[in-house]
């Protein structure tokens, strides 16, 4: 990615916070970025910042220490190191010793960084904000020694305050590998000590020791200061800075508002549950599926007679052969090359009010009429003249008295068995007779048995004519239709995929066609 960035004409600096990039990489990339007169920072860095401007990656850390550490504004000082967690702490000791920081970069910790720290303090010696310079090394390499042979050069006149960190390697016997892959001596002229000495020796400003430098840094600065070079930084007045959220939920102190509620599962535990039920005991304790959409759907246990019947309404429901328009839909997606979840779907997109839709609308309005307390004849004629259309759940196409769908039969005769009561099917097939008086196919159908069932079903288990209501409008007891019926779809999907049936075109003959010529073309 950095050599394709390397293409990129209006691309002059690259940051590079990865760690570990092979070593003859990261040498030819940086001889690459020299002879595009471009820059790389890193490998292995936390960036840069300028502060007052912009920062790059996560260098200084929280909003909270970019203002305690004065890094919102500009200071005085450039700031060049290889760590990034003492590039923070030295931002710290500056903005308590001196007046902050200019500009400051963390080249990495790699053995063969982008760009050293000559590449930048010659940039800060040319900055007209950058009062004086503070180079923090470590042991291993010798890159200290481009900055003190500048120094020596003239190269770089404004102050510089150095340190190596590593000192405490002489203590240990052999080669010792600090944290960073570069922070290793491989002679003594790269130790710590050996560094620290030739930057006292070329008039670098060195401490004793690191206890020591924000004494060294303070002096500097005070004497700039004295010397009219700096100026007072005229403090930018900060707005409040809100608490960072994660930071204040870890601690208890807020409460994240949430962008859904779930009240039905939870899989945050060792084991997802169903309405808290775990699912290994739905299986230890036998339910069913219709007792898992008790759970799930309307967060109960059903009864076991309630069980049953959900169990009856799925099975009933489940496929009424190829020519209904949601099975015609699915057959026809199939044979199109289309995959299973598209042929489902054009299968279930046709459920609504004229097919398998009606069971929320017989549900609503024999619930309405019976709880009006509206005589069958008085409901037949309020649908005619007042909701002008047909009563749902009443009509069938081949179905009548004189030939009962076998599946309304089933229904009714469970629901006598098994129901405590039945009082809207009752008040459904009071209503059954004077529709087929007027016409002996406008029977009570099995979505119109469903609906008023379903009705009997949840009033018998104790929910408000409220809550059934609210169950209506959702469209939760056309849900049963849908979940039924998807396993026939599913079917016909499979069935046209293993007859290897080719791609469907509907005959001519079956149209009528009535097509026109404009006048006047």
């Amino acid at each position: 990615v950095t050599l394709e960035a390397f293409e990129i004409p209006t691309i002059r600096t690259i940051i590079i916070t990865a760690e570990g990039i092979p070593e003859r990489y990261a040498r030819d990339m940086r001889i690459k970025a020299k002879e595009l007169g471009k820059w790389i920072i890193g490998p292995a860095t936390v960036g840069g910042i300028a502060p007052g401007s912009f920062r790059i990656a996560n260098t200084g850390g929280t909003i909270e220490n970019i203002i305690a550490s004065k890094l919102h504004r500009p200071g005085s000082v450039g700031l060049v190191t290889r760590s990034g967690g003492l590039f923070n702490e030295l931002s710290n000791i500056i903005s308590r010793n001196a007046d902050g920081v200019a500009e400051g970069i963390a080249i990495g910790g790699d053995r063969f960084p982008g760009s050293d720290f000559l590449d930048h303090m010659l940039r800060f010696e040319k900055n007209p904000q950058v009062k004086f310079m503070i180079l923090l090394g470590e042991v291993g390499g010798e890159a200290e020694y481009k900055v003190i042979e500048a120094v020596k050069n003239g190269l770089i006149t404004k102050p510089v305050i150095g340190w190596c960190i590593g000192t405490i390697s002489k203590f240990f016997g052999g080669e010792v590998q600090f944290g960073h892959a570069g922070a290793k001596a491989g002679a003594d002229r790269e130790t710590a000590d050996a560094k620290n000495r030739a930057m006292k020796e070329a008039g670098i400003h060195v401490p004793n020791n690191f206890n020591e430098l924000p004494h060294v840094i303070k002096g500097i600065y005070e004497m700039l200061r004295g010397e009219g070079k700096i100026k007072p930084v005229v403090e930018p007045e900060v707005p409040p800075i809100p608490e960072d959220l994660s930071k204040a939920i870890r601690e208890g102190k807020v409460r994240k508002p949430t962008n859904f509620i779930c009240t039905i599962s939870d899989d945050r535990g060792e084991e997802a549950t169903y309405c808290g039920v775990p699912i290994s005991e739905v299986i230890e304790k036998g339910l069913t599926i219709a007792d898992v959409i008790g759970l799930l759907w309307f967060k109960r246990k059903f009864p076991t007679w309630a069980s049953g019947f959900v169990d009856m309404v799925i099975k009933v429901v489940a496929d009424h052969g190829p020519a209904v328009a949601g099975a015609h839909n699915t057959k026809v997606t199939a044979r199109a090359g289309k995959d299973l979840m598209s042929s489902l779907a054009t299968g279930i997109l046709t459920i609504g009010p004229r097919f398998g839709g009606a069971i929320d609308g017989a549900a609503k309005y024999f619930k309405m009429a019976y709880e009006k307390n509206m005589s069958p004849n008085e409901f037949v004629e309020y649908m005619k003249n007042v909701e002008k259309i047909p009563i749902p759940g009443i009509g069938h196409r081949v179905k009548s008295t004189k030939n009962p769908d076998k599946r309304v039969e089933l229904l009714k005769d469970y629901a006598r068995r098994n129901f405590p009561k039945i009082e809207l099917l009752d008040y459904a097939l009071e209503v059954e007779k004077v529709t087929t008086s007027k016409k002996e196919n406008l029977i009570l159908n099995v979505d119109g048995t469903i609906g008023v069932l379903l009705v009997d079903l949840f009033k018998a288990i104790g929910y408000s004519n409220e809550e059934v209501d609210k169950m209506i409008e959702a469209g939760a007891f056309n849900a049963f239709f849908v979940l039924g019926r998807s396993i026939g779809f599913i079917g016909h999907y499979l069935d046209e995929k293993r007859l290897d049936m080719p791609l469907y075109r509907h005959p001519t003959d079956d149209i009528l066609y009535d097509v026109k010529r404009p006048e006047g073309l």
